[in-house]
């Protein structure tokens, strides 16, 4: 199962921990995913996605349907 949000494009990034002692190991900080069903009412079907929090609150303010559209404008998401 891949970590990457299915519209923004989200990844996971590598940084450090570092310790009292200022000592530093490797981590990861992971995007954060969630699996949704949403309604689009333009076409009258459920799309299945895994998006980002930061793209759900999007979703929520313009809607699905805009969003993917605004997307496929920016030629980051195919949308059929």
């Amino acid at each position: 199962m891949s970590k990457i949000c299915d519209l923004t494009g989200k990844k996971p990034m590598s940084g450090n921990n570092v310790s009292h002692s200022n000592k530093k190991t490797k981590r990861k900080f992971n995007p954060n995913l969630q699996t949704k069903k949403f309604f689009v009412p333009e076409l009258n079907q459920w799309i299945k996605l895994k998006v980002s929090t930061k793209a759900m609150r999007t979703i929520s303010k313009k809607g699905v349907y805009q969003y993917l559209k605004d997307l496929e404008k920016k030629g980051q998401y195919k949308f059929s």
